[in-house]
């Protein structure tokens, strides 16, 4: 990583810039999109930057990706949430473009979406399904086991299937609802993601914490990853072991996975 991709110094050191192979982690260009209302967008650029990759600032009114390999849209209210979350922001100049190159084919842009991003893929019909009230009626805010349900997406190549990882979720229309014949082929595609451990914190049909499109490019999740990435401001547990007080980094994965996918 060069010094022009650390703003602040980094607790335990920025993260190693290159792939097993030996190419540059940091020649991997991955924007993250603001939209008025956005809250963990720096949270994902410093994800990113922390992963080893360098993080483009974009801006949803723009009509230019400004030639980035990924897009991350992050998590937040995006307009608020008027009318449904994510509704305003589908129609956003810039998300016409990313809905473009998410559905290229063989090159298509691996794109992720972070609670509220999650919502804005599947208003945008990127990912299916729809977001809703959590069941309770309450925002929920606690950190959050997972299992590791499809390892081989963009997203997720750095984790194992089956793996379980602890990230913080924060959400108040996180319940991710279908209809059977929607839920059954996400299960028989494979396509379902990422799942809740130890209860289902939102009432999420069949505990659904995540998933994807069919070509593996697309991942929409509601927990966050970005805030389990670096030691001293992550979770106070982990998935892999004891860790010290906000110690937990198990959503780092995410972001090194689709940094060596690309060079790889």
């Amino acid at each position: 990583m060069t010094a022009s991709n650390l703003e602040t110094p980094l607790i335990g050191g920025p993260q190693p810039a290159t792939a097993e192979g030996g190419r540059a982690l940091d020649g991997v260009r991955v924007g993250v999109v603001t939209f008025p209302g956005s809250l963990d967008d720096r949270d994902a650029v410093r994800a990113v930057r922390l992963a080893g990759g360098s993080a483009v600032q974009l801006w949803h009114g723009d009509h230019d990706l400004q030639g980035v390999d990924a897009v991350i849209i992050p998590g937040g209210f995006s307009y608020g949430d008027y009318l449904r979350a994510g509704a305003i922001s589908r129609f956003a100049p810039l998300m016409e473009q990313i809905t473009a190159a998410a559905s290229g084919g063989a090159n298509a842009l691996p794109v992720l979406g972070i609670c509220n991003g999650f919502q804005v893929l599947t208003e945008a019909h990127l990912l299916p399904g729809s977001m809703i009230k959590n069941n309770s009626l309450h925002f929920i805010c606690r950190d959050q086991r997972l299992r590791v349900e499809n390892a081989d997406t963009f997203w997720t190549a750095d984790y194992a299937d089956g793996e379980e990882i602890v990230v913080p979720l924060k959400n108040q229309d996180g319940q991710f609802v279908a209809d059977n014949r929607t839920l059954d082929e996400l299960e028989g595609e494979g396509r379902v993601v990422f799942r809740y451990v130890d209860g289902n914190p939102n009432g999420s049909r069949r505990d659904i914490a995540g998933i994807s499109n069919i070509a593996g490019n697309v991942v929409g999740l509601m927990p966050h990853p970005e805030h389990a990435v670096e030691a001293g401001f992550g979770p106070d547990s982990s998935a892999r072991g004891d860790v010290g007080v906000r110690g937990g980094t198990d959503g780092l994965g995410i972001f090194t996975s689709v940094l060596k996918k690309l060079v790889g």
